[in-house]
């Protein structure tokens, strides 16, 4: 198969849900698609070069799933926006800490980004409070993907031996918040993400 970008990202995609962010490396990519390590760094003069490739390819599969902007009401939407944004994440290991704060490769990207600041401007926001909003979501689901990647399956957040570590005499609901934390993901997103629209649409009426 010629080794050119597209096989490149691909393989480097598969090998972080395999090794993680920390075990990927241009060597252990070169190694996993059989080349000499200079015919990587070739393409990529390091890992940074390598992630923001990385980051734009899959935020460009993954927006495609962004819902139409003009068959649902702003909120609806909003809140369509920020679970698409979750499952982008979510698709690979250490998704959200891969995608967040790379710098984007694909001028395609902004048509999306367009797309959304127009459906929320034609609501009635202004352009800055769109970016706001829009930034706000963003940033929410990145911080929320990223504690949720980092803790499920790690024995230290186990709700038992978690329990076991606080007292319920003297910490009663901060023990109880373990079900709530380590449990229900998706319950807790979700009430998260309408908290912030919730704000955003009083923010909107006030302006």
């Amino acid at each position: 198969m010629p080794l050119d970008r597209t096989v490149m990202i691909d393989a480097a995609l598969k090998l972080l849900d395999e090794v993680g962010l920390e075990g990927l490396t241009l060597r252990r990519l070169a190694s996993a698609l059989d080349v000499q390590a200079p015919a990587i760094y070739w393409h990529f003069k390091n890992k940074q070069e390598l992630l923001d490739e990385m980051a734009s390819t899959a935020l460009r599969r993954g927006l495609q799933g962004l819902p139409p902007s003009t068959r649902m009401n702003w909120e609806k939407w909003a809140l369509a926006y920020g679970k698409n944004m979750r499952r982008i994440f979510l698709n690979y290991r250490d998704g959200a800490r891969m995608i967040s704060g790379t710098r984007l490769t694909d001028t395609s990207l902004y048509a999306p980004m367009e797309s959304s600041l127009r459906r929320l401007t034609e609501a009635g926001f202004s352009n800055y409070q769109a970016v706001v909003a829009l930034s706000t979501i963003y940033s929410y689901v990145v911080g929320f993907v990223i504690e949720e990647q980092s803790t499920i399956g790690d024995a230290f957040f186990d709700l038992e031996a978690r329990d076991a570590r606080i007292d319920p005499a003297k910490q009663p609901l901060a023990r109880e918040a373990g079900k709530y934390l380590f449990t229900r993901y998706n319950r807790r997103f979700m009430d998260g993400l309408r908290v912030i629209i919730a704000g955003l649409s009083i923010g909107k009426q006030s302006k």
